[in-house]
């Protein structure tokens, strides 16, 4: 007989609530994207039985156009719910981590079959971060340069009942300096020429980007997978363009320095809680430009709270 699971009960669960700022920089067009889906359950059609509820955040980084880019936000969660795992608990995150490299694939594979029957070919290219919450278990899927940080908090040995925050770091970046990925560039035959595949492209792996997938460039994404907890306060997505103002830590300090300030400005349908959040996102966002990000940069921050 098959054991049936029962799903967590709901005052068990994280709630995830999303925040995003986009700034286009210096750059003459804006050619990152994002998705937030707080409750991707309706994409699904049907949550496995011990499953309550699915989250999706994705943020894209285009380069050499948008089109690489806007694709990608808008087809990747529809590769995930059609391929999203419907069976039992056992081997359910295996299933999970198949799911998410089999829908990168396939999203890789449809932009470059719309993209070689152009006249002229596009030759538009995107990174992806994405982080699909299922219960209370995160799951971060990455290619390329943009990256997921974690904000954890944990109590210090002294009386003082201070907490201090840890960045974890929740996605593996991907340029061709890395030996790994210098590797597989060259035994494909590709060079790596300061920096660059060929000297061209940033990032070894990337969706899109078809006149370097014979290169080694490939679109199968790091997978990590971390347990949230009641001392889990934030996560943040971004694309490079934050990271190469900012380290990771900066980052979750700059954050939390806005959540700890006095009074904030009152909105309608907001609380107190939510207007931090957001206020910080924007903040973070405008800080890497005026800090000279260059760059398109993009922010999402995600709530957590149990």
């Amino acid at each position: 007989m098959q054991r049936r699971f029962s799903a967590l009960p709901p005052q068990c669960l994280p709630v995830l609530k999303g925040f995003v700022a986009a700034r286009r920089g210096e750059r003459e067009e804006m050619q990152d994207a994002h998705v937030l889906l707080p409750d991707m359950s309706v994409c699904l059609s049907a949550l496995p039985g011990h499953v309550s509820q699915v989250s999706y955040f994705a943020v894209f980084d285009g380069h050499g156009g948008a089109r690489a880019s806007r694709f990608a936000a808008e087809n990747l969660h529809h590769n995930l719910a059609k391929k999203f795992p419907s069976g039992e608990k056992e081997n359910f995150d295996k299933l999970v981590k198949k799911c998410l490299l089999d829908t990168f694939k396939q999203t890789d594979e449809d932009f470059l079959k719309k993209a070689s029957s152009q006249k002229p070919a596009w030759k538009d290219g995107s990174t992806v971060t994405c982080v699909l919450v299922v219960d209370d278990m995160v799951y971060v899927a990455n290619l390329g340069d943009s990256r997921a940080v974690l904000c954890r908090m944990e109590a210090t040995a002294g009386e003082d009942g201070q907490r201090r925050s840890l960045t974890l770091s929740l996605s593996k970046e991907h340029n061709p300096t890395i030996y790994e990925e210098r590797m597989r560039i060259q035994r494909a035959g590709g060079t790596v020429r300061d920096g660059r595949v060929l000297g061209v492209l940033e990032v070894s792996r990337s969706i899109g980007d078809g006149q370097y997938k014979r290169c080694g460039v490939i679109s199968t994404p790091d997978l990590r997978r971390i347990q949230l907890t009641a001392n889990d306060r934030f996560i943040i997505l971004a694309c490079d363009g934050l990271f190469k103002v900012f380290s990771a830590d900066e980052a979750v300090k700059f954050v939390l320095s806005i959540l700890q300030e006095g009074g904030v400005e009152q909105k309608e349908g907001l609380t107190e809680e939510e207007l931090r959040f957001e206020a910080a996102c924007q903040q973070l966002a405008s800080e890497a430009v005026r800090r000279g990000c260059a760059d398109n940069v993009t922010v999402i921050l995600l709530s957590i709270s149990f």
